[in-house]
């Protein structure tokens, strides 16, 4: 009996060993932000990767906040038109869409949530970020803005 136990606490201490250096890994790994160069100033927003198509799908659904200066950016394989609407999003949004170019394409402010009206501002964009409803008004982010991913996996 005391060698199971022993066998259990010794591979319970390696696995939670594992688990703890996995967790340490993942934490320190540059966070992602996008750097907006406004008439204001530079505005830096941290954000979180929506990269394949599940996380695009589920973007910032469900949430109840986000803090000021947080959001989340989408990648695109390619520069289209990307439509975006705010079906089971729980806060009003502001919608930046970047071009290729990492200029402003346009922005789509406060976009009320909860609905499955399609949201663009009719113009090609290879990124989105959303922040909270707002906020890129009082930053002064607007279309010709130019933009710097600042550790962002493409």
């Amino acid at each position: 009996m005391r060698r199971i136990c022993l066998a259990l606490l010794v591979a319970t201490s390696c696995h939670t060993a594992a688990g703890e250096a996995k967790d340490a890994k993942l934490n320190t790994a540059p966070p992602a932000a996008v750097r907006f160069e406004t008439p204001r100033g530079p505005w830096i927003v941290r954000v979180e990767v929506a990269h394949t198509d599940k996380d695009r799908a589920r973007g910032l659904m469900f949430r109840r906040d986000l803090p000021a200066d947080h959001g989340m950016i989408f990648i695109f394989d390619e520069t289209s038109e990307h439509p975006f609407w705010m079906h089971n999003t729980l806060i009003s949004l502001d919608l930046i869409f970047i071009g290729e170019d990492r200029a402003v394409a346009g922005v789509f402010e406060r976009a009320p949530p909860q609905t499955d009206t399609s949201r663009t501002v009719g113009k090609p964009s290879r990124y989105v970020v959303e922040v909270s409803g707002g906020e890129a008004a009082a930053h002064g982010v607007g279309p010709g803005t130019r933009v710097v991913l600042v550790d962002v996996p493409e």
